[in-house]
């Protein structure tokens, strides 16, 4: 009697590699103008302060306008940070 044909198995085959998605990257326009802003702020305020020997921007606050003006540049470098 023959023999009969011994079927092969068919290899393993890995499922298909998933495609990489496309980074969707925003709009970041906004950041530029509101970080210039922003500094510009803060040093405008402190000049002021200077310039007016402590009378203005707010008398009140006698020399934490100092604070307020650099709290302004502070803010500008945290914005700085959403730049791409």
């Amino acid at each position: 009697m023959p023999k009969s044909r011994i079927r092969k198995k068919a290899d393993y085959t890995p499922p298909p590699a998933k495609q990489a998605q496309a980074i969707k990257l925003t709009n970041r326009a906004w950041v530029a103008p509101v970080m210039l802003a922003m500094f510009l702020i803060g040093l405008a305020w402190i000049v002021v302060f200077y310039v007016s020997n402590g009378s203005l921007p707010i008398d009140s606050l006698d020399n934490w306008n100092i604070v307020v003006g650099f709290g302004f540049i502070a803010a500008g470098f945290g914005v700085s940070t959403q730049w791409k």
